[in-house]
Parts: structure tokens; sequence; C-alpha cells
């Protein structure tokens, strides 16, 4: 094991028989892996296990003369190279969002719009999500190229169509050259445009027809077969719903990226389903078939929710709303025979206690309202008294919901952040759009964190909220061993 951060897994004894701190460049790898040698025969190096870092040094290696196990530095380059993997896209017949590269500003506003705002834009070669951004206008990507990347010809910026209100799934898959199987398929709780890895998720999904699941797998079959994965693969999704000419709906599935490794989200599907996913990849990737090994478990009678776990409450003054860029530092898993409940464990490991009654205060933007709507009907059914800014508090009063009008901040005392402070809220749901919404609505989320008030930043996961707390209302939280759910 070379490992340049020191933590448990790395440095527990049944792990590795030999560990190495040292930083992961090709030069330090490569004087390892020579030490190794002197020892007897080098087999191989399996790099999918950490992250983008390995992957990266995967054909330095090869260029040594050092054997990878599993999948292929040129394949692994297939994957990663924005171009050849379009290409490929296209000619498997697999639908992508709009995109292009730009090397420079006016680049950048000639495919922003070409692709039409909003757009999804990011430095190339970069780890979760970092400076990437949801662009709405011209004015916002010019203050995005003057401040948070350096666009030049060896780093171009990769601009993507944002696909509105999309909901992003993962599909784990192995495969061993010819045989490809599904570990697992989880929908996000969290619509498309927050990073994975800071998204809530349900395994199996919670809401999505099998029609869209089983085309979900289809795609990954074909995916993994044409990059030439051994081992395994991660592969993100969007589905969008359109209506046709007809007015009938349609759920279309945008492929989003492929990582040829291991996905964060390994750990948490192997928990999920009791098998143990990593350990069967490093024996595909050795040589062994899948057929060898016994089916994952596909058809669970229980809902798995894995919530992610915020440092926020560590640096005051930071903005606590979730994005493209990745924040979390952690993550904890529900367990339940429904996803509500499953939910409501979740929040718990996390650390956020769910109130049963109170003042909850609801401010959204116009295309989150009537995807709150349900959520406000039940937390008033649940005793919640509801409080909200002007243009929702309108639209859940004329839908029949009761709600008070409070204050933005803007419009003077007593405003909704006095309510915050004097601690009058039991709960905030604030979802945001565009850059000047987002830093009026600040002071409310900065002020929730120094009070300590639960709070949601994204429709979705507030709707699932309001069914987690009718759940905890309906029946005391079940406690039961891992195990004790596969058998």
């Amino acid at each position: 094991m070379i490992n340049c951060n020191p933590e448990t897994v790395s440095t527990d004894y049944d792990t590795s028989d030999r560990l190495y701190f040292e930083p992961l460049t090709a030069e330090d790898v490569l004087e390892i892996l020579r030490v190794e040698q002197q020892n007897g025969e080098l087999v191989g190096v399996i790099v999918q296990f950490g992250g983008q870092t390995p992957l990266k040094l995967a054909q330095a290696l090869e260029d040594a003369g050092i054997p990878i196990l599993g999948t292929s530095p040129d394949a692994i380059d297939l994957a990663e190279d924005r171009e050849r993997f379009s290409a490929l896209v296209e000619r498997l017949g697999l639908r992508q969002p709009l995109g292009g590269m730009a090397r420079s500003r006016d680049e950048a506003v000639a495919v922003a719009n070409r692709i039409g705002f909003p757009v999804l834009i990011r430095p190339s070669y970069v780890l979760g999500g970092r400076a990437m951004e949801i662009v709405d206008s011209v004015a916002q990507l010019d203050d995005y190229i003057a401040t948070a990347v350096q666009v030049s010809g060896t780093s171009p910026v990769l601009i993507d169509q944002y696909l509105h209100d999309a909901i992003e799934c993962d599909v784990d898959a192995l495969c061993d050259g010819t045989e490809v199987v599904v570990a697992g398929v989880m929908q996000h709780i969290e619509e498309a445009g927050i990073h994975s890895g800071d998204s809530a998720c349900s395994l199996p999904p919670y809401s999505l027809p099998q029609s869209v699941i089983d085309e979900m797998e289809r795609q990954a079959e074909l995916l993994a077969l044409a990059l030439g994965v051994k081992g395994l693969m991660n592969i993100q999704f969007a589905v969008k719903s359109r209506t046709d000419d007809e007015g009938a709906e349609h759920l279309d599935v945008y492929l989003i990226e492929v990582n040829p490794r291991a996905s964060r989200t390994v750990p948490f599907v192997a928990k999920a389903i009791g098998q143990p996913v990593a350990k069967i990849a490093a024996r595909v990737m050795a040589g062994e078939k899948l057929s060898t090994f016994p089916p994952f478990r596909r058809k669970l009678d229980y809902m798995a929710v894995k919530e992610a776990v915020f440092p926020f409450a560590r640096f005051p003054g930071v903005d606590p709303v979730l994005s493209p860029e990745m924040k979390s530092t952690g993550e904890v898993m529900g367990l339940d025979k429904d996803f509500a409940t499953a939910f409501a464990k979740s929040q718990l490991g996390a650390g956020t206690i769910l109130p049963m009654g109170g003042v909850v205060f609801i401010s959204v933007k116009d295309s989150d309202k009537p995807v709150i709507l349900p959520a406000a009907r039940r937390l008033v059914e649940l005793g919640f008294k509801l409080i909200a800014t002007g243009g929702t508090q309108k639209y859940l009063a004329d839908a029949g919901v009761a709600v008070e009008r409070v204050n933005k901040v803007a419009e003077g005392r007593p405003h909704i952040v006095d309510k915050i402070v004097d601690g009058e809220l039991a709960l905030i749901i604030n979802t945001t759009e565009g850059w000047q919404s987002l830093k009026d609505s600040q002071s409310i989320r900065a002020s929730a964190l120094n009070g300590k008030v639960p709070y949601y930043t994204t429709a979705a996961a507030s709707v699932a909220t309001a069914e987690a707390i009718a759940a905890l209302g309906r029946a005391k939280l079940e406690v039961r061993p891992l195990q004790a759910y596969y058998s």
C-alpha cells in the first residue's frame, strides 16, 4: 500500500503487508516499485482504489514497464479525455448534455451562448468539483474567469449544459472484460448540480420507475465493454423530465461521466448489500472471472440512505449552501424498511435533530414552489406553524396552506434573521437561484448555522425531511444490526 495520507484503513495491519507513507508522484512511486522489484517479481499495480490521483500515474507507470492490473491506462485515458470520450458516447448512441471546451474568455462566452445559460463550468483535471460553478450570465462568467481559474491553452475550462431540476444517479458496476455486473444503482436526493459527494442518496432508488433503472444498467454495460474496463467503474447519470408535443411526460437518461475506478460510493453500496464489492473487484483485476462469485443482492426489502457530513460548524462565516463544489468531509448511513424512516436515521447520524413541532421558515425559488407544496401541507398537518417571505407566502396561501408573511432582510425589521437569532425557528427551508439571490440569502443560512437550526437548501431534501418527520411521529426508531437486514 502506498498512501500519502496516514488514515486508519491504510494503517490497519489487515490491509497490507507493507505500507509506504510517500507522496503520490510518479518519481516517488516508481522508486518504491523498484525496491519492491528487488524483493521478487512485481506482478502488477492496482490504481483503481485511490481516486483520481493514481489514475494520473497509470500512464507513467506503464511507460516505465510496470504492469497495471485491471483497466489499462489507454482505457482510463479514453474515459478521462473529453474529446475521445464524447466520440465514444456518440458511437454508442447515448445521450450527453451539450458541452464544449474554452481556452480563452471569448471562447468561453461563445460556448456558453451556444449551449444557453445557465451552464456548469469547471477547470479540467480537478478533484472534488473544485472551482466548479453554475453560471447564469456573461457577467458571472467574467467574474468566474477573473477570480476562480486561469484559462489558457494548457488549462482549458469545461463548459456543460446545466440540466435544470434533473435527478442525478450513480451506478457502480464491475467488469471482467467479457461480463458486466451492476453492484448498485443509487438515486440522489438533491437535484443534479450538487456535487455527488455532498448529496444524500438512496439504494435502491426511492422514486424512479424500473424502466429508467433498467436503461441506466443497459448503458453501464455498454460503456464498461466499450471502454475495456477490468475491475470497478462508476457512472453518473442525470434523469430529466420532458413533455412531448402530445403532452405526455418522458424521462430521458443523460450520461454525465464515467470513472474507470472505485468511487466514494463503493463502501456505501458494500454496506447496504452486505457484500465485499472492493474485494471482488480486486480479485477480478488479478484475473478471476465474475462468474466465479455469488451474484450481488439487488432485490432489497429495505432502504439504505447515505447522508453527507459537513464541517460548516467549525468555520464561522462560511456559506453552507450546497453547490457543484464538494464540501463534505464524511458520510453516514441510515437503514430501515421504508425510505422516510431510513432518511430520518441518516439525518440523526449526521448530527441533525429533526424537530417534532415549532415554526418552519420557507423561502424557495419559483421553480421549487410546486415541489415544496406537498411538504408544506404535510408540515401543517403535523402541527407546525409556517412563515414565509413574500413570493413563497403568496404561493402557499393561494394554494390553501396556512402561512404567515415575514420580512426579508432588505425589507426592514423585524425580519427573518431576527427570528433565527431570537431562537424562534425549528426548521429552515431555503432554496435559491441565480448569483444575486444566493448572496441575498447568505445571512439566513449563516444565522441558521450559528443558531444550530436544521436547514435544507434543496427542495427534494426538504420534501424528504417532511416525510421523515411524519415517519418519526408514527413510530419509535428501531435499532437493528446490519446483518439482520442481509438475512
